[in-house]
């Protein structure tokens, strides 16, 4: 299995191809810019032959359309509630859906939270994990189609750490990492463990006063901020949409 990968400048989002020289292979998204997948295919001998998306979010699925002028009749696969944002979706792919594609054995993931269809995909030791879980970081819950902290968490901790060490992790933005990096460094995660006590401070996150239990990293070198509510409720905003005294 080969993975070749294209990232989308400004979004930092990443597309990748996926599959084996001279057979069969599958894109996951297609925000693009997919000409160089596309020379990719060629240079491996590579017929793609289905899209699968981990969500709708515009800088995932941007570049669909020229999949779909490049390879007609390719199949394409989302979550059901994930289809409405999505124009040229084929088929519906549930969450724990094994399908066999260009001979490989993928597994859907469903990891809820940062959109509510969302899908990584689980596949010979590597797992795409869309904007569920990036390299020091983690997705945020203030997205179109997002539902909830709990969600998000429960799928970072819960789906994805329950996987070996050594998996692969392909995010949707930016650089690899593991699973067993991911459970050793990933400021978030380290505090879901308990290893690392919850911040205390005060700050104003949305123009709303809240309680800063974590300023962590973000895939863009910028921040991601968990923050609590005075009702308790816990959320992922942006670290930008947060300021402190």
């Amino acid at each position: 299995m080969i993975i070749e990968r294209s990232l989308l400048p400004n979004f930092l989002t990443n597309t990748f191809l996926v599959g084996t020289p001279g057979g069969e292979g599958f894109f996951v998204d297609a925000g693009g810019p997919m000409e160089p997948l596309f020379e990719k295919a060629e240079e491996h001998g590579i017929t793609p032959t289905h899209v699968l998306l981990t969500h709708h979010h515009y800088d995932h699925v941007a570049e669909l359309g020229m999949v779909l002028e490049r390879y007609p009749g390719i199949e394409v696969l989302a979550h059901p509630e994930e289809r409405d944002g999505v124009e040229g979706v084929t088929g519906d792919i549930g969450f724990g859906d094994v399908v066999t594609v260009a001979g490989l054995e993928v597994t859907a993931l469903g990891s809820p939270g940062h959109t509510k269809g969302m899908l990584n995909f689980l596949v010979e030791g590597t797992v795409f994990t869309g904007d569920t879980l990036f390299r020091n970081s983690v997705g945020g819950v203030r997205a179109p189609g997002s539902t909830t902290y709990a969600d998000l968490r429960r799928s970072v901790m819960e789906v994805l750490m329950a996987l070996p060490p050594e998996t692969v992790v392909w995010p949707g933005h930016t650089e690899p990492t593991t699973i067993g990096e991911e459970w050793e460094t990933n400021r978030f995660v380290r505090v879901w463990r308990g290893l690392d006590p919850e911040g205390t401070g005060q700050c104003t996150a949305l123009g709303e006063p809240a309680t800063l239990v974590l300023l962590g990293d973000d895939y863009d070198g910028g921040h991601k901020a968990w923050v609590r509510w005075p009702d308790g409720r816990d959320d992922i905003v942006p670290g930008s949409k947060v300021e402190t005294a």
